[in-house]
């Protein structure tokens, strides 16, 4: 029996819900970052350690949030639509049996051939025999944990379904916490401490996902595994997921590029890029990443040919949204770059150096931050209609340019770890305007005029935003100060920024911005 209307979310009411989970994980992700550098500074073994975890992150994004939800999450919305609990548990049963499979050979041979797979990954750590048999260790103890990881992605994809954000939104708080507590409790006992961090995120992982047996059971969809690769559904989602994972893996493969690259350079170049592009995620992870995990299963619910209205209307939502959310995020990571990386992170192991080093990619990655936003968002608007061919050449597109910008700036022009952030800021500005003039040429991005209130009232008040900190930067010099200092004139800084733009926003805007808010 079909379920004709099904009501659906509302973007910002659903937004709240995850983006306070998200922001307080992304919070417990700064003290995790803050633990761990503080422990091994900017030294070899850091680089280690982030650029290893970065592998089971990699293909985490690349099988389990990208490519897999972005076909799973579709498929499935199709039947949790027809209201048929028997057809869809089926297909839950179906689907897991063959992801389990395929996680369970595909984790087997990265086990027996890691030393191959540290060379693909971090080439600059191979030619130091210390760094290549620490990097073989590490990755052998942390990889199963993609396994689980991307079992929490499966059950998160089934939740956000059926309009539940918050356990999915909240997992990653375990994963911060079981690495805090290894940082500061068990690594100092050992003589090599990213031994215990590395089992820190095995244990991290296989809580995550414990966590996740009690929402599925209380909507009545905890699978039991089945292999059937001829389930209909299965073989829909294959279908939508071949193509979304050339996609995914492009994009996956832009991050290992900068990985390679940055293992070739100076010691510390990896550490200096992870925090940047840490910092860089709290805004992206607590709004964009949080508009696209909600808009996809939104957009997936809405007829495009018989609903085109309210689909476009999301969008156009969502776009709004994540730009007064963005614009000002890269403004004042851009003037407060230094004044962060002082505060949370100069301490320990972690020196002033480094705190320079680190803000200079930080300003740079900023700049790109609006336009990594609008990725998150504008990608949904094509896998919720099971178009799979323009995010794949976007992102051949991206995968081309950042390599060539890459290296140009990285080695040609000397600039280092902060080339690489260039390369990856301007490859995704043009990703941004080619998916843009697409969505325009369909008619779901309309091109209006460029001098219409909205655009005014977030230039105006972006400009008021950059005339604060300019100014405030004049009289507060950081590396003078003592710490309890910087906090306390961090603090002051943020909130005053926050309530010069948003009273701007609020008075320039006037009535669409509580519309924008409540709708």
């Amino acid at each position: 029996m079909n379920q004709t209307s099904k009501k659906q979310p509302n973007l910002f009411s659903s937004l709240k819900k995850v983006s306070g989970w998200t922001g307080l994980s992304r919070l417990f992700g700064l003290f995790r970052d803050i633990a761990t550098t503080g422990l091994l500074g900017a030294s070899y073994l850091h680089d280690i350690f982030i650029v290893i975890l970065k592998i089971p992150n990699l293909f985490r994004r690349f099988f389990a949030e990208g490519a897999f939800n972005q076909a799973f999450i579709p498929v499935y919305s199709d039947y949790y639509k027809e209201n048929n609990e028997r057809l869809s548990k089926e297909f839950l049963n179906s689907l897991l049996g063959t992801l389990l499979v395929f996680l369970f050979c595909f984790t087997v041979i990265v086990l027996l051939f890691s030393p191959v797979v540290v060379m693909i990954f971090a080439p600059g750590f191979y030619s130091d025999p210390i760094k290549q048999n620490i990097s073989v260790d590490i990755l052998r103890i942390m990889f199963p944990y993609l396994s689980l990881i991307s079992l929490v992605a499966f059950a998160s994809g089934i939740q956000n379904t059926h309009s539940k954000f918050s356990v999915p939104a909240a997992t990653p708080i375990i994963f911060n916490l079981c690495l805090i507590l290894t940082a500061y409790k068990i690594a100092p006992l050992y003589s090599i401490p990213i031994y215990p961090l590395a089992w820190g995120v095995l244990v991290a992982g296989i809580l995550q996902f414990i966590i996740q047996l009690a929402p599925l059971s209380a909507i009545d969809r905890l699978p039991v595994p089945k292999f059937n690769l001829n389930h209909p559904g299965v073989k829909k989602v294959l279908l939508v997921m071949l193509p979304a994972l050339f996609a995914g893996g492009i994009m996956q493969i832009n991050i290992l590029v900068d990985t390679i690259f940055a293992s070739l350079l100076e010691t510390g170049s990896p550490t200096w890029l992870y925090i940047s592009d840490r910092l860089i995620q709290l805004p992206m992870g607590v709004f964009a990443i949080a508009i696209g995990t909600i808009l996809l299963p939104l957009l997936s619910n809405i007829d495009f040919d018989t609903n085109k209205i309210d689909f476009i209307k999301s969008v156009k939502k969502a776009q709004k949204v994540v730009l007064i959310i963005g614009l000002p995020s890269c403004i004042g990571i851009y003037f407060c770059a230094e004044h962060i990386i002082s505060t949370i992170f100069f301490r320990g192991e972690f020196t002033n150096v480094d705190v320079i080093k680190t803000s200079l990619s930080l300003e740079i990655l900023a700049l790109g931050l609006p336009f990594f936003m609008l990725m998150k968002i504008l990608i949904p608007a094509f896998f919720s209609r099971k178009i799979t061919k323009v995010p794949v050449l976007i992102a051949l597109v991206s995968l081309i340019l950042n390599i060539l910008l890459n290296y140009i700036f990285a080695f040609i022009y000397g600039y280092g770890h902060v080339g690489i952030a260039m390369g990856s800021s301007i490859a995704a500005l043009v990703s941004v305007l080619i998916l843009e003039c697409i969505l325009a040429r369909e008619g779901i991005v309309k091109l209006s005029n460029p001098f219409n209130r909205f655009n005014l009232s977030l230039l105006a008040s972006c400009f008021a935003l950059s005339l604060f900190l300019y100014q405030f930067n004049q009289y507060f010099i950081f590396s003078d100060i003592d710490a309890f200092s910087k906090i306390l004139f961090l603090s002051l800084e943020v909130a005053i920024s926050v309530l010069i733009y948003f009273s701007c926003i609020k008075i320039f805007l006037g009535s669409e911005f509580k519309k924008l808010l409540s709708e």
